[in-house]
């Protein structure tokens, strides 16, 4: 991958993270993404265009607003700063390919989506069912452009499998699984399984790995109990990181083991 390549993924990744605070607060509260315009939560003062550059403005404001001074959340330039290095990496990852724009929408809702699981305990239909159709016709398009029709068979495959797998979990124990966990399980099917059979099952695995030996360590610091509800949701999507990430190579290595 180019250096242009990755400074236009970095820049637009700042501008992205920057809607995605907007998105991170005002979905979860039925507000709309588009208006009004952004404002201080304190004194309401509009945010003006000098002061909504990503990461710099929050610098240069020294974490205040210009208004009225009230200190503005740490969140909204690591978010941004995030989501541009985030970008990065997925182009690092796949380069100049026609699956590039799926994986780096995913990785935009991906941040979006665990940042309101935590604060909520939920994952909003408004972003996770649009994404079905974004994602969907995206995989579509990077298989016309490849003709590579294998991989959109194997990324349909893979949803169902992960979609059906995750219901099933939630109607044996609706204690801890919510319906959302099995909607988002099924766009995650979708994109693993379009990378291969590798990425799709290190990246189902990966999840419960990860989000097993969190809740552990929670119940080890005795922050959390046998009943505590643990939102799920962003460790599906760091495991399913793992599986764009490393899929490859760690499922190669399973296979040399057991072979």
């Amino acid at each position: 991958m180019t250096a242009f390549l990755v400074t236009v993924l970095a820049c637009f990744g700042l501008l992205i993270g920057s809607f995605l605070n907007v998105v991170v607060w005002r979905v979860p509260r039925g507000e709309s993404i588009v208006r009004p315009p952004s404002a201080c939560p304190s004194c309401h003062a509009l945010i003006r265009p000098r002061d909504n550059v990503p990461v710099i403005s929050w610098l240069l404001l020294r974490g205040r607003c210009r208004a009225c001074g009230c200190a503005i959340s740490r969140r909204y330039p690591i978010v941004e700063a995030s989501t541009a290095l985030v970008f990065v990496l997925v182009g690092l990852r796949l380069g100049t390919t026609w699956a590039l724009p799926a994986f780096v929408y995913l990785a935009a809702i991906a941040i979006a989506l665990s940042l309101i699981d935590l604060d909520t305990h939920r994952l909003p239909n408004a972003i996770v069912l649009p994404s079905y159709l974004v994602i969907g016709a995206l995989l579509a398009l990077a298989s016309w452009g490849s003709g590579d029709w294998s991989a959109m068979w194997r990324a349909l495959i893979g949803g169902a499998a992960m979609y059906a797998f995750y219901f099933v979990a939630m109607a044996v124990y609706p204690a801890g699984m919510g319906f959302g966990d099995v909607k988002l399980a099924g766009l995650l099917g979708l994109c693993l399984g379009w990378l291969g059979w590798g990425p799709l099952v290190i990246g189902w695995f990966a999840a419960f790995l990860i989000g097993g030996a969190y809740a552990i360590g929670l119940l080890a610091m005795r922050k959390a109990g046998r009943r505590t509800g643990i939102a799920f949701g962003p460790w599906m999507l760091l495991g399913a990181a793992v599986g764009v990430g490393a899929g490859v190579p760690l499922w190669s290595a399973y296979l040399s083991v057991i072979v």
